[in-house]
């Protein structure tokens, strides 16, 4: 499968070449254009069960859309939400993705939705956690621009801006400073990560541009 990402960091998009028989799965409604050749078949990966965890506590679709031709030909995947697609291919290892930034993936990449714990609950990005690992193309998607960095120590991140991160790196929630620094900075939460690995994070957060735009809609 050959991708190409187009469209960074405002408005991206990513378009899959597919070889005869190759199959790309992707979230629903992700399809922006395809080849005429191209069939397509409605999914529930991993079966009944984790479609409806991944669904409900994921922010995934409950059926995936699954692309193939035997002729070969493309797709072009778009994310919901204005920002950046990042492509990451697997070699075996796992990646830990927020709920609601899994875009699409080859046929070798199992996505699961776990339980992340009472940190997670409280960081900002969901109680469940994503979990794709597996032999393949892997796309994802952040809100507004992305920075990959490549941590060895500790980085303090604010809760909502986590995409993406290895498993090699742990985090804890925090607050900032004192009770008066929590209450009045603005900040209040924030993740702390910590170890040896990437970390992707998004320039933007959903929530903050929602809180921008409520009061503009209520006047």
């Amino acid at each position: 499968m050959n991708i190409s990402v187009r469209g960074n960091p405002d408005f991206g998009e990513a378009t899959c070449v597919l070889d005869p028989g190759e199959k790309l799965i992707c979230e629903g409604r992700a399809m922006s254009r395809m080849s005429g050749a191209m069939d397509l078949r409605v999914k529930t990966p991993g079966g009944l069960l984790r479609s409806v965890t991944r669904s409900a506590f994921g922010r995934e679709s409950f059926f995936m859309s699954e692309y193939s031709s035997p002729s070969g030909g493309f797709v072009t995947v778009v994310p919901g939400t204005p920002g950046s697609v990042v492509h990451r291919e697997l070699r075996g290892e796992t990646l830990i993705l927020t709920a609601g930034s899994f875009l699409a993936s080859s046929e070798g990449v199992d996505l699961t939705a776990k339980f992340g714990g009472l940190k997670s609950l409280f960081s900002g990005e969901g109680a469940f956690l994503l979990f794709a690992k597996g032999q393949g193309d892997l796309l994802f998607n952040a809100y507004g621009g992305i920075v990959e960095r490549d941590l060895d120590g500790t980085l303090t991140v604010d809760s909502g801006h986590l995409v993406a991160w290895e498993p090699s790196i742990d985090y804890q929630v925090k607050a900032v400073g004192g009770l008066k620094q929590t209450l009045f900075s603005g900040e209040g939460l924030v993740m702390e990560l910590q170890g040896r690995g990437k970390v992707w994070l998004q320039t933007r957060t959903l929530s903050e541009t929602a809180g921008w735009i409520t009061p503009y809609l209520m006047s």
